[in-house]
């Protein structure tokens, strides 16, 4: 009775060829930057040096790509494709879909950097040469350019990609199976453990050291407000427990509680906090700033992109240590974001999903960081004489220095304090869910304890980490392994590509105009049936008597050439379907179901035409096994329902038969709801 209470208590669910790899890497690193977090750091400083100095160009042109293509695909003829079968409905509103990936994308980074970042490039020496308002200007366009349309595209060909194969074609939700097209069967094997390990690993290091960042910024605001005695160690991990336990309790209740209700009420006190500063700061000076800055971004927008600096070496370590360390840092964390947003963006179509994951984040971006970094530069300059480009080599406090020069400063730091808290949860929960995914296969009614080891784990190694000082190795671990995973991403656009090109000729498909059944042998009939609207009951009849009998002789025929039909009768609603199953590809189906639509008033009433005292009209209505549209079938006589059935069978013996059809017919990755 114990052993099976404790089987119950902790059965699992977990992969074992990715979770065990997985947490005996992440062990090892960690352990080695906990024991030798200099000598690491050191060693991992020197190769991530050598990419971003030798490689950096890899980076430049990946992310170009990722916006050429992203923006392709959102005014291309692919844009109408859903992420999910062609009926599928979003399964959260707008407003919270923005708000989770949104909290999921950028977190804690957004008030780390809104201060620190612009007023980093304000003073730092490679500009210091360029008069204060041309230093003023490049602190906001780099900022722009760093947190803009190239991060979130970043994050957008991930998450499509993602959305795309797990939704419309039934894969798992992991990062395998965006390589489908390429590796095939093969995403099952090895090689598909090798890419969700990476991503495991990935995620888990990119969430511990932003999470370690984030602990030291609410220490240093709570130590500023004087409700912590100092920043020790002590304190750090008073704050780990209590929020990571927050994230576990958010995490185990689902996406649509904790973790949407979270980013609700972040989204809504980031704003508040946004109008406060742009009221109390220098409100007409920020509305100008953001044109200027918003069209000076616009203006360089193709420059920035391309420019690598290659002849203006005095800017070269710049470049390394902001634009290239931002592009690499984006990509390691979009195996995260990317898995998040795909989990929550089922029904949206690809023009959709790319317009908001590009577009409304990236403005949202520019309008904050232009509110907290002008306002930080313009006081500055204006009001504090220096003192806060002093302290850029702090940037843990630097936002908090910052309120001190607003009225209600108080207040403002302490909802500071809070949306970090918050952006911390939601980042840890939303991590927790995504690493349970990973390392279970996106299995459904996962155990709750596997959410509470992730969680725990990433207490513990935090901790162990911030204690050490090991927090930077493991950063700098992280920057390097952007690279192969941006090659990767290279890969999910190619794949994606493939897929989209034969997903539309899939379902845009014709059907040989030779094939239509009216001949005009019954006209004068066919001219009765369109002038009278037929009954529900009539309808049924229909249905019962010439659609299943035509489908039933046509069994016979099929069973005569070797061919195994099947004839399915449903009554509750009436429907009758023809159906031939195959082991490999999926099966043939076509149905006949009763079906209803409303009737204009004008055709009620008008006289001369075609009217009935009801406004339902109900008709016999095809349907098929993929999804497509049917059509009114109340005309056909029992030869062309014949016929018709066959026109959609000799369609799909052709779509079949081709081989570069072969992802979209199997008969596991397409199997229906």
């Amino acid at each position: 009775m114990k052993n099976q209470l404790l089987s119950k208590l902790f059965k699992t669910n977990l992969d074992r060829g990715v979770t065990v790899p997985s947490l005996i890497f992440i062990f090892g690193v960690c352990i080695f930057s906990v024991l030798f977090p200099e000598q690491v750091n050191s060693v991992l400083n020197i190769i991530k040096n050598f990419i971003f100095i030798n490689l950096n160009w890899i980076y430049v042109w990946c992310v170009t790509i990722f916006v050429i293509f992203l923006v392709f695909l959102m005014f291309s003829k692919y844009g109408n494709i859903k992420l999910g079968s062609n009926d599928s409905k979003p399964e959260h509103s707008f407003f919270s879909w923005i708000s989770m990936l949104f909290a999921a994308g950028m977190g804690i980074g957004l008030m780390y950097f809104s201060v620190a970042e612009p007023m980093q490039h304000y003073s730092s020496d490679v500009f210091k040469e360029n008069h204060f308002i041309n230093r003023a200007k490049n602190a906001q366009l780099y900022t722009f350019f760093h947190w803009g349309i190239h991060a979130w595209a970043i994050y957008g060909l991930v998450g499509l990609t993602l959305a795309y194969f797990a939704y419309r074609y039934r894969l798992p939700l992991s990062l395998r199976s965006g390589l489908y097209p390429l590796l095939k069967d093969k995403i099952t094997g090895k090689w598909g453990n090798i890419i969700d390990i990476f991503a495991l690993c990935s995620t888990f290091f990119g969430i511990t050291t932003t999470l370690g960042f984030g602990v030291v910024q609410i220490n240093s605001g709570l130590d500023k407000l004087n409700l912590f005695p100092d920043t020790g160690f002590l304190y750090q991990v008073i704050i780990v427990l209590v929020l990571v336990t927050i994230s576990v309790i958010s995490a185990t209740s689902g996406v649509n509680k904790g973790i949407k209700i979270l980013s609700n009420i972040n989204i809504l006190a980031v704003i508040i906090l946004l109008l406060f500063v742009l009221i109390l700061g220098p409100t007409v000076y920020l509305i100008g700033s953001f044109t200027n800055g918003l069209g000076n971004y616009i203006n360089s927008f193709f420059d920035l992109t391309f420019n690598t600096h290659v002849y203006e070496k005095e800017t070269l370590p710049w470049f390394y240590n902001w634009t290239i360390l931002y592009w690499a840092w984006w990509i390691s964390w979009s195996p995260f974001v990317g898995l998040f947003i795909a989990r929550i963006s089922k029904g949206r179509t690809i023009r959709e999903f790319i317009a908001a994951v590009l577009i409304i984040p990236t403005l949202f971006n520019f309008i904050w960081m232009t509110v907290f970094g002008n306002s930080a530069i313009w006081i500055d300059i204006n009001v504090a004489n220096g003192a806060l480009s002093s302290l850029v080599s702090d940037p843990d406090s630097l936002m908090f220095e910052f309120l001190e020069y607003l009225p209600l400063s108080s207040i403002l730091s302490y909802l500071v304090i809070g949306i970090i808290i918050i952006f911390f949860v939601t980042s840890a929960d939303s991590g927790i869910l995504v690493m349970n995914s990973i390392s279970s296969q996106n299995a459904k009614n996962t155990p709750k304890w596997q959410m509470i080891f992730w969680g725990v784990l990433l207490a513990v190694l935090s901790l162990m980490l911030l204690n050490a000082g090991g927090l930077q190795a493991l950063q700098t671990m992280t920057l390097i392994t952007a690279l192969p995973f941006a090659v990767i991403m290279v890969l999910f656009a190619i794949s994606l590509m493939k897929a989209l090109i034969i997903d539309y000729k899939y379902y845009e498909k014709g059907i040989s105009v030779t094939t239509i059944p009216w001949s005009g042998k019954f006209w004068r009939e066919r001219l009765k049936q369109m002038l009278s609207y037929e009954t529900k009951s009539s309808v049924e009849t229909f249905i019962n008597t010439e659609v299943t009998t035509a489908l039933k002789e046509l069994k016979h025929e099929f069973l005569n050439n070797g061919i195994n039909a099947e004839i399915n009768i449903y009554t509750k609603p009436l429907k009758v379907e023809f159906e031939i199953r195959h082991k490999i590809v999926n099966k043939f189906l076509y149905g006949v179901r009763v079906s209803k639509s409303k009737i204009s008033d004008q055709v009620v009433s008008d006289e001369n035409l075609p009217g009935m005292d009801r406004s339902i009209r109900y008709f016999p209505k095809s349907y098929f096994g993929d999804t497509r549209e049917g059509y009114d079938i109340q005309y056909f006589t029992k030869n062309e329902l014949i016929s018709d059935v066959l026109k959609h069978y000799e369609r799909f013996l052709t779509i079949v038969s081709e081989e570069s059809n072969e992802m979209f017919v199997s008969s596991e990755g397409n199997d229906g709801e």
